[in-house]
């Protein structure tokens, strides 16, 4: 078990960039991965990115080259750098935490969302 904490969401004009962050805290496993998902209203929840424990990183084709995922200072805290951002960015976007409870049981664990909004 664990919480997600997220922030760094709000309003930035086309171009513009954010920076989101996420903390997992109260958890005694190993974090194998973190990363974010985002979901606009009517639609589904897609992957963006994500970084493993071996600082392996997946990006969402459309958002290679704009954003970045790594790893913060503290532990079990990722970072999300989010440039030039564009009107399809808009979303409530999602941390995950994957979490290894013992060899054979990983439970993914979801934030609440912090809204991204991109006006223009």
């Amino acid at each position: 078990q664990g919480q997600l904490v997220e922030s760094g969401g709000g309003l930035v004009e086309a171009g513009g960039s954010l920076e989101l962050h996420c903390a997992h805290s109260g958890s005694i496993y190993t974090i194998n991965a973190m990363g974010w998902y985002r979901q606009a209203r009517g639609k589904q929840r897609d992957f963006v990115a994500s970084i493993t424990k071996d600082n392996d990183t997946s990006h969402l084709d459309s958002v290679k080259g704009r954003f970045t995922m790594s790893w913060g200072n503290a532990k079990n805290t990722v970072i999300l750098q989010m440039n030039n951002l564009q009107n399809d960015d808009t979303d409530s976007y999602y941390c995950f935490a994957d979490q290894r409870v013992r060899a054979a049981c990983q439970i993914r664990f979801w934030g609440q969302g912090t809204q991204v909004t991109v006006s223009s």
